[in-house]
């Protein structure tokens, strides 16, 4: 029987989820990426409210191509700022069973150079 890939990264996420845990302290941030889009929210786990959310479904984003690293990048900042502004300034990455590369590490590199620290 053939184990489809999203079966396989619900299953990954699962692991990741079993340690990383945000606090109202140190919220979670968590990435999903689709094939044209990528989502970021900042959650407190403890509460199960979202501090801060941004994607590249926003009309300001969507100008050049949703797919990219570099709108990735820019979900990354305007997420970073959107979480300062709501007082947050560390963060707890969840990378959603997916690589650590491509747009997945562009969102985290955007809200590293916005000044969230993780």
């Amino acid at each position: 029987m053939r184990v489809k890939t999203n079966d396989s990264r619900r299953r990954r996420h699962l692991r990741v989820r079993k340690k990383v845990r945000g606090t109202a302290a140190r919220p979670r941030l968590a990435v999903f990426r689709s094939n044209k889009h990528i989502y970021a929210q900042v959650i407190d786990d403890v509460t199960g409210h979202t501090v801060a959310s941004a994607s590249t479904m926003e009309a300001s984003v969507r100008g050049d191509g949703t797919g990219t690293v570099t709108a990735a990048r820019a979900v990354g900042e305007r997420l970073a700022d959107r979480a300062k502004t709501a007082g947050v300034n560390t963060v707890v990455f969840d990378r959603g069973g997916f690589k650590y590369h491509g747009r997945v590490a562009a969102v985290a590199d955007g809200a590293r150079s916005a000044g969230l620290e993780f």
